[in-house]
């Protein structure tokens, strides 16, 4: 049984790598998000739950998503510097609720989040359809 679990896990962990390497620049941003978003929604449960160690990991893991996503802009960009200061704030927001074990700076970021998905899934989709009309970008 435990070796059917350890085989599948490896299964899954295989097709998850295989994923990641395979993906767009657009996919791992998506991807990103989910993972922001799924680790901010533990977060607040932890806080909830009154599960202080849990909430810190949880804001850490989404900290270090957003300092990914600062790292990764495109400075040359006409939206970076706006991007720069959002992600800024997401994490200024991310430390308030860290420290004060408080949901509701959480919550705001975490409904950021989803809008944030949501604007790179739209972008993803306008992307592949001006690619396929033969229009460039960049």
């Amino acid at each position: 049984m435990i070796q059917a679990q350890a085989q599948a896990q490896a299964q899954r962990n295989k097709y998850l790598e295989t994923t990641i390497q395979t993906a767009t620049p657009a996919q791992l941003l998506i991807m990103l998000c989910d993972g922001a978003i799924r680790f901010c929604k533990s977060a607040i449960e932890a806080i909830k739950n009154n599960n202080h160690q849990e909430a810190n990991t949880q804001f850490v893991k989404v900290q270090n998503i957003i300092s990914e996503f600062i790292i990764t802009i495109d400075r040359s960009a006409p939206v970076a510097d706006s991007l720069l200061r959002l992600y800024e704030y997401f994490n200024y927001r991310l430390i308030e609720a860290n420290i004060k074990k408080a949901v509701e700076p959480a919550e705001e970021v975490l409904g950021y989040l989803v809008e944030l998905k949501e604007t790179w899934i739209q972008a993803a989709k306008a992307a592949l359809s001006d690619n396929q009309s033969g229009v460039s970008i960049g």
